[in-house]
Parts: structure tokens; C-alpha cells; sequence
């Protein structure tokens, strides 16, 4: 073997190593990028903004597969969880599904029942009041003409709110002469014991107006003998 072929051979086995050498090189890259990123576990993302306090579907949600430890530990990897759940606020297009976001739907208790009335959306506290929060229900009866006074009653403090339904367009009463027109009515559905139902029946059949006023997290009204019952002249 001359000079060149051994030259050759030289360089032949140096480019051999300097490839055994970027093939481990590229390996040991790979290896790392591995332990950093981890398995990939299956996650879900919101295909469309969802409102507070709707109820959820699977079908809102898109599957998509994302590096575990790059999940907080509070994501969703099992749309099973959504049964009987609801939004806790308004939940944004695009992103991740998290236990925090939802909530169970309210439930009756043994002695309870669903009632659902028509609330106007002027005095309704409209588009404040949300599934699980307290309300004082008022109504105000006109006087007679057996000398009644006009009056402005609690019919039933704190109650519980199960449902809202979308606004909808109703005809005035015929008593309702401060209105003309369309007006705009929420089906909101109580979860009240059989008397408080009872009375919420009655206002609406017979009450010039029903109104709910919205109570604090939390702090739901005690009230003391006289206040659920308020007439002008009790101000004199």
C-alpha cells in the first residue's frame, strides 16, 4: 500500500467516525427532547365560546393530544366528567378544558320542587342573575276598593335559582297601564319547598308586578317581623 491509499484509508476511517459521531450526537438530542416532553395524553379544547352557566355537551369540545407534563393538573382527559355539569363562566373558543371551569348543576331537595315563571327583564335584574344564586322575590298588589292599601311584599326570601331561560317577547297585561307594546319576559326556574311555590303561583296570577332582587354570595336575608310587608304610608 502507497503513500495515497494509505492516505486514503486515513481519511476513510476519520469521515466514519465524524458520521458515528453526529449519529450520537443527533441520538442523544432526540433523547433528551424525549425526557423533556414526555408521553402525550389526550386533552380537549373548546371549539366555540360557551356562556356562563350553560350546560355542556361533548360536541363542543375538539380531542387533541399534548405532552402530559405540559397539562396542569387540574385538565380534563375524560369528557365523561361533563354529565350534569355547567360552565362557571364564560368559556373561550380555543381553549383548555379544566375541572376548575365547571361546576355540577344545582339539584331539588327531598322537599323541593322546580317552579318556573316569567320574569320581566327591566325588573328582573336581567342578565345578572345565574343558576345557583339567591333571590328575595317581590310583589306589589294594587289596593281595592274595600279601602286596601297598595303593598309591596317578600313573598319568598332566598330563593334558589335553578334555570334561565333565553328572553322572550310577551304581550303587556291589561292592567299594565304604563306599557305599551312588547315586552321582554325570563322563564327562571326556582327550586322552592310547596308553600313558597304556592305563593310565587298567586303573584303571578294576581300581582301587578313581580321582581327579584339578587342577594350576595353567601349572604342570604334574615328577616325581621314586619319587613317582608312595606306600604307607603308605614314611611309616615
Amino acid at each position: 500500500m502507497n503513500a495515497r491509499q494509505r492516505r486514503g484509508v486515513i481519511l476513510l476511517l476519520l469521515s466514519i467516525l465524524c458520521a458515528v459521531a453526529a449519529f450520537a450526537g443527533v441520538l442523544s438530542v432526540i433523547r433528551d427532547v424525549n425526557s423533556k416532553v414526555g408521553p402525550e395524553v389526550d386533552a380537549y379544547r373548546l371549539k366555540a365560546d360557551v356562556a356562563p352557566y350553560t350546560p355542556l355537551r361533548s360536541a363542543q369540545f375538539e380531542k387533541i393530544e399534548m405532552p402530559e407534563r405540559w397539562l396542569s393538573e387540574n385538565a380534563v382527559t375524560d369528557l365523561s366528567v361533563l354529565n350534569g355539569k355547567i360552565a362557571v363562566t364564560t368559556l373561550k373558543k380555543g381553549s383548555l378544558l379544566q375541572d376548575d371551569m365547571i361546576v355540577k348543576r344545582p339539584e331539588l331537595a327531598a322537599d323541593e320542587q322546580e317552579i318556573a315563571i316569567m320574569i320581566d327583564a327591566e325588573t328582573g335584574v336581567a342578565g345578572k342573575i345565574r343558576p345557583g344564586d339567591l333571590v328575595n322575590i317581590f310583589a306589589t298588589f294594587p289596593g281595592d276598593n274595600d279601602g286596601a292599601k297598595a303593598q309591596s311584599r317578600i313573598i319568598v326570601p332566598n330563593a334558589r335559582v335553578l334555570d334561565v331561560g333565553k328572553l322572550t317577547a310577551l304581550e303587556p297585561k291589561e292592567n299594565d297601564r304604563n306599557r305599551s307594546g312588547l315586552q321582554q319576559a325570563v322563564p327562571i326556574t326556582f327550586a322552592l319547598k310547596t308553600k313558597d311555590a304556592q305563593r310565587v303561583a298567586y303573584a303571578e296570577s294576581f300581582a301587578d308586578h313581580v321582581r327579584l332582587a339578587l342577594l350576595p354570595d353567601g349572604n342570604p336575608t334574615t328577616l325581621r317581623p314586619g319587613e317582608s310587608t312595606y306600604t307607603l304610608e308605614g314611611d309616615k
